[in-house]
């Protein structure tokens, strides 16, 4: 055992401690974070724009500010891009992140001295409250791998402009750099499979202990990893015993990692946006991930049913309830105000307050009037998928409202690791888990406005085809679960089993 290792437990219990306490007090720490954003932004343009100077409570803030996404904010970006300071935040950003964006083309989130720090302290204390729980650090004495977008940034009038991840790149500590991988050089590499051949050369003769990534993108690396070796992740790496992802529920590729990997491992689920890093998972035996309350965001909700009313309800911490679906809104030392991420959002527990992330605002399909969310479709499938050998390597979900013959229906398209024996039986679990958890897809299938659902066989490494056909292959690029439209589904009609 190293001096690391050693240091660790102890350390991980100290920051654990510190963490429940401002957990445990959310109210107090919430109104903090909010004070401090009001009062650090009442001399910036957005903050003269918006009575900051007026602004004491939380009532008085949702009358001057009104909920934004990225188009409400583009024109104070704009003017920090153009070199201005003191716009949305005092000062200049250290960074942006540049995200890609369905409307907007590229966006340039801001990054700033007080917003980045917490971006790397979370991710830090995601894997110290896995070694206060488990009691075990030895991982740090193993080679750790981050799947992840490249380090290389780009200049844009003064500020360093690049993906999130590989901003992230630069902040690794130094203590765990002899363990990181890949290599600088490998994590430059831009063509995703030309990284990811060049990941599995790197790491296929170490013992890596913790490794990182999108699930999808590493279920390539390790199927990569067992068409080079014939063996199971478990017999290339021994000391393997967690997966830390995000950005995607894992439900649906569980049981293809579990076959690809050899034996059951623990999994940390991490909440991280360009916009801020939102939660992370605090405990293995506690549903849902920890929200970040002191780090430098205050938090909005409005019910994910009225959010597209005139006046929706805009809630703070201390009004949420359990078991309703909100969009999750930000408030932020980065400068953005108001802000609309675009995801939904569950609480799991209120105390400590723990959410779990329900899908996306704008990907569901109502186009019968049925409201399907993300959160249902993922069920569905699992609901389906549960005691068979059956495994899905990815799907997506989308209306098919002018069919050629009969009733309209919901189209999944599914790329299958292990195919079900029965197709048709396959779908109609699945149809029946939607019956269930939607009374307006019931609804539309007693009455017969709906058939039920088609399953479409997607070819073995269709979804990558897919992606590389509209130049969105690697990286930080998922495929929505769901859409209203059939942008995406027409387009996999090309990559048909």
């Amino acid at each position: 055992m190293s001096i690391k290792s050693k240091i660790a437990l102890p350390f991980a219990k100290a920051i654990r401690k510190q963490v429940y306490r401002w957990a445990n007090n959310p109210i107090e720490t919430q109104e903090k974070v909010f004070q401090y954003l009001i009062k650090n932004a009442k001399t910036t343009a957005f903050g003269k724009d918006h009575n900051f100077e007026n602004i004491k409570n939380y009532e008085d803030f949702k009358k001057q500010v009104p909920v934004n996404d990225y188009e409400g904010i583009r024109a104070y970006v704009d003017r920090i891009v153009a070199g201005e300071s003191d716009v949305l935040w005092k000062g200049r950003p250290l960074y942006y992140a540049k995200t890609s964006g369905t409307t907007s083309g590229a966006k340039y989130i801001p990054i700033t001295k007080e917003s980045m720090p917490t971006h790397i302290k979370a991710a830090r204390n995601a894997l110290l409250f896995y070694i206060a729980e488990t009691g075990d650090a030895s991982f740090v004495d193993g080679k750790m791998m981050f799947l992840q977008g490249s380090p290389v940034l780009s200049d844009l009038k003064g500020v360093k402009l690049g993906r999130l991840s590989g901003i992230a790149a630069h902040y690794v500590p130094s203590y765990l750099q002899k363990n990181r991988l890949p290599s600088w050089e490998t994590n430059c590499i831009e063509d995703w499979e030309t990284k990811v051949n060049a990941v599995v050369e790197e790491t296929v003769n170490e013992d890596m202990s913790v490794i990182s990534g999108i699930p999808s993108w590493v279920q390539m690396y390790f199927e990569k990893l067992q068409e080079k070796t014939g063996k199971t992740i478990a017999e290339l790496f021994p000391k393997f015993n967690f997966f830390v992802y995000g950005g995607v529920n894992f439900e649906p590729y569980k049981s293809k990692f579990e076959s690809l990997i050899g034996k059951k491992i623990d999994y940390v689920e991490l909440y991280p946006a360009s916009e801020g890093f939102i939660a992370y998972q605090d405990s293995q035996t506690e549903k849902g991930m920890l929200l970040q309350l002191n780090s430098g965001i205050f938090y909005e909700f409005i019910p994910a049913d009225q959010f597209f009313e005139e006046n929706p309800p805009r809630l703070s911490i201390g009004e949420v309830q359990l078991g309703v679906n909100y969009v999750i809104i930000l408030n932020t030392t980065a400068g953005l105000w108001g802000y609309n991420i675009g995801d939904t959002v569950e609480f799991t527990t209120l105390a400590p307050y723990r959410i779990k992330v329900t899908g996306r605002i704008k990907h569901f399909i109502s186009a019968f009037g049925e409201h399907v969310i993300g959160k249902e479709v993922e069920k569905a499938l699992n609901d389906a998928i549960i005691e068979t050998d059956v495994t899905v390597s990815e799907f997506t979900v989308a209306p098919q409202v002018t069919p050629e013959n009969g009733l309209p229906y919901h189209e999944w398209f599914i790329e299958f690791e292990n195919e079900p024996k029965d197709m048709e039986a396959f779908a109609a679990k699945i149809d029946k888990s939607m019956q269930e958890q939607n009374i307006y897809y019931l609804d539309l299938i007693t009455g017969s406005v709906l058939r039920p659902l088609v399953v479409t066989k997607v070819k073995k490494g269709g979804f990558h085809e897919y992606m590389k056909s509209i130049g969105k292959f690697g990286g930080q690029n998922k495929i929505p679960q769901l859409s209203d439209n059939r942008k995406i589904a027409d387009v996999l009609q090309n990559f048909k089993a």
